[in-house]
């Protein structure tokens, strides 16, 4: 692999992270499209360190108050929110993968994530007087839970991890700048399971990588640093759209990819 497939997927895995577009979806169409090979464990464990280590550098105050006491509802809540990913990927592995290998769902996956966006941010919008919404303190149980199930679901590609959750965040009528922190900060132990199964993964086969083309030294460093530069701008870019402004300009970006995939899958079969 080149420096610069490595630095395109590393920029692509860093935007997409965080952004409500699906970066697993994005990954698909790289490779239909483009033909860029999956890279390997390796390469895919370091962008996800990456990743990892934007959302540490801009949420560092609220990761710092929850090290401060570990015991506290935001922790009950962001461990009950993990746990239905968990969940379906042990019973869902299979399905999952080979959605990946094959992108068959995806254009449908896209549309939902669209859909997801558009009936969060109306329902927002109604809700805009302040009245009912949810603050932090005000946060329960089964919201934290209704937030884990819609992660769980984004498991498919197409459907955007960040999108659901803060989508499901804004479904239980929580305040917008604490949805989309919340989905932020559960992404950590998403992206740091991902991140240690890998490493196991990698110890475990040795030197050698089982899947994907080789690469050097020097395209995980491109595609790592990318992807933590550009991660660290899609997470402030983020908290500063949910605040002021609206999801629907990412609702439209997904409808129109999602109709643009449909079409090539079933009718003009360019790319699927």
């Amino acid at each position: 692999m080149s420096i610069l497939h490595a630095v395109i997927l590393g920029v692509v895995q860093g935007l997409t992270e965080f952004l409500p577009v699906s970066s697993s979806g994005h990954l698909v169409l790289l490779q239909k499209i483009f033909g860029i090979n999956v890279p390997g464990l390796l390469f895919d464990t370091m962008v996800h360190v990456g990743t990892l280590t934007a959302v540490f550098v801009v949420l560092w105050k609220d990761i710092f108050e929850l090290l401060k006491r570990l015991i506290q509802p935001l922790t009950v809540f962001l461990i009950l929110a993990t746990i239905p990913a968990v969940i379906f990927a042990l019973l869902l592995g299979d399905i999952i993968e080979h959605a990946f290998e094959t992108g068959r769902f995806l254009g449908f996956c896209f549309l939902v994530t669209s859909a997801l966006l558009i009936a969060a941010e109306k329902l927002s919008r109604k809700n805009n007087d302040g009245i009912n919404i949810k603050s932090a303190d005000n946060m329960k149980w089964y919201d934290a839970l209704f937030i884990g199930i819609m992660q769980a679901i984004a498991i498919a590609p197409g459907i955007s991890r960040s999108g659901a959750t803060i989508s499901g965040a804004l479904f239980r009528k929580l305040d917008r700048d604490f949805a989309a922190r919340f989905s932020f900060l559960l992404s950590i132990p998403a992206i740091l399971g991902a991140v240690i199964l890998q490493t196991k993964d990698l110890i475990t086969g040795g030197a050698a990588e089982t899947t994907g083309e080789s690469i050097g030294a020097a395209a995980v460093i491109a595609g790592t640093v990318s992807a933590a530069i550009v991660g660290f701008f899609a997470v402030k870019l983020m908290l500063k759209i949910i605040r002021e402004k609206s999801l629907y300009g990412f609702a439209i970006y997904t409808a129109i990819l999602g109709a643009l995939v449909l079409l090539d899958q079933f009718v003009t079969r360019l790319v699927f």
